[in-house]
């Protein structure tokens, strides 16, 4: 089994963090915290595991955050019980090649998608019963009983293949091609974001950020909300395009000003002499998919009084300079959407991945086009060079086939 992973070495862990800014390379040399290696193929832990061979994955922002070691130890996600070794790579389309003699789920053959794989234990996975309060509710991710011993996951979508619980991976229906059922994963984590707070007929809403995930908010929002009306920030042209060609009404720079959302929303815009003012009236809905300090807090501001910014993005340490005051001035919501689980929409509730079939289904998710690179896994320095290129490339989406 052939894999990328990163080990919590706190020696190397530093260095990475130091060196990686200034020489991403550092990365693939003995001294990072990430590696590169081939292990035999490990047994199935237990009788309702799998062994799962990839066939596509894509490359994910988080995927890089832990690559690159760009999370900062002082976050207070840092803190929850937690595993010595990251398998990287979760946006994987996989076909099951062995199964466990108590698997119910899955045949040899099956195409599988991950689930919870990559978020570590839960319930499920260490068939805990009666499960946590969390996992009764679908909510697995926020599982109670994580760092309880038992079997855990073994790699990831970085790789060849892995090794999973039954229950951590999903079904891949025999229609969708392979680039939907790949990019289901960061669909899922739209649609659950949109669902945290769907607009109404007629609202003005904002997308903060065009990358993969920002796009897939542009395409979600117009298939579940199509009367709503949406502007997206986005920093590079091929962005921008992208974003008009998905749906956007407005399409604006990331360096736009104050001014240019209060002419957007028909807000107003009060300037100020020792900050940089608000706009009143501004939108009903923000989906902030940066998540950075800056982000945050333009976010806040450009909000009309009573509307919503949800926190979509993190930029992965913590926010001292935001300021939140228009949670309280204006009773603006700021709430977050992380992973995905059961969500509800028009009085059903099911799997987020479910709805992302329906929305396959009715042809109003064209991911595909997302799809801008390809790279067998052979060439894995390359294809993160690419998808951390700053936008030189005009990467959206990169991937790793199975060559």
């Amino acid at each position: 089994m052939k894999a990328i992973y990163v080990d919590k070495r706190i020696p190397n862990v530093l260095m990475t963090k130091a060196i990686a800014p200034l020489w991403p390379g550092f990365v693939w040399t003995p001294l990072s915290a990430s590696r590169v290696d081939e292990f035999p193929d490990p047994p199935l832990p237990g009788p309702r595991w799998l062994r799962l061979e990839n066939e596509q994955c894509g490359i994910c922002s988080s995927d890089l955050s832990l690559l690159f070691m760009q999370a900062d130890p002082a976050l207070a996600p840092a803190a929850l019980p937690g595993v010595s070794r990251f398998w990287l790579g979760h946006e994987a389309l996989s076909v099951v090649t062995e199964v466990g003699p108590g698997v119910t789920r899955f045949r040899v053959g099956d195409r599988v998608i991950m689930d919870t794989h990559f978020y570590g234990a839960n319930c499920l996975i260490l068939e805990i019963n009666p499960p946590c309060l969390y996992c009764a509710d679908g909510k697995p991710v926020f599982c109670l009983n994580k760092s309880e011993p038992g079997p855990r996951g073994i790699g990831g979508g970085f790789g060849d293949g892995y090794v999973a619980h039954e229950a951590a991976v999903y079904p891949v229906p025999d229609w969708l091609s392979a680039d939907q059922a790949m990019m289901a994963e960061p669909a899922a984590i739209a649609v659950h974001g949109v669902l945290r707070c769907p607009p109404k007929p007629g609202d003005k809403v904002l997308v903060l950020g065009a990358g993969v995930i920002g796009l897939l908010y542009v395409s979600v929002i117009r298939a579940l909300c199509p009367e709503a009306e949406i502007t997206v920030l986005a920093r590079y042209p091929h962005q921008q395009e992208m974003a008009e060609n998905l749906g956007a009404k407005h399409v604006l720079s990331d360096k736009a000003g104050y001014q240019d959302i209060a002419g957007i929303t028909g807000g107003q815009f009060f300037s100020a002499p020792l900050n940089k003012g608000i706009v009143t009236g501004g939108f009903d809905i923000i989906y902030d998919c940066v998540g950075t300090p800056r982000t945050t807090t333009d976010a806040l501001r450009w909000t009309r009084a009573n509307g919503t910014v949800v926190m979509v993005g993190l930029h992965m340490k913590p926010m001292k300079k935001v300021d939140l005051s228009l949670v309280w001035y204006h009773q603006v919501d700021l709430i977050g959407a992380y992973a995905h689980g059961m969500d509800t929409w028009n009085g059903q509730r099911k799997h987020t991945y479910e709805w992302v079939v329906d929305l396959f289904r009715k042809d109003k998710l064209p991911v595909e086009r997302l799809v801008t690179h390809r790279f067998p896994f052979r060439d894995y320095k390359e294809a993160i060079r690419v998808a951390t290129s700053k936008g030189e490339e005009k990467a959206i989406k990169v991937i790793f086939e199975r060559a």
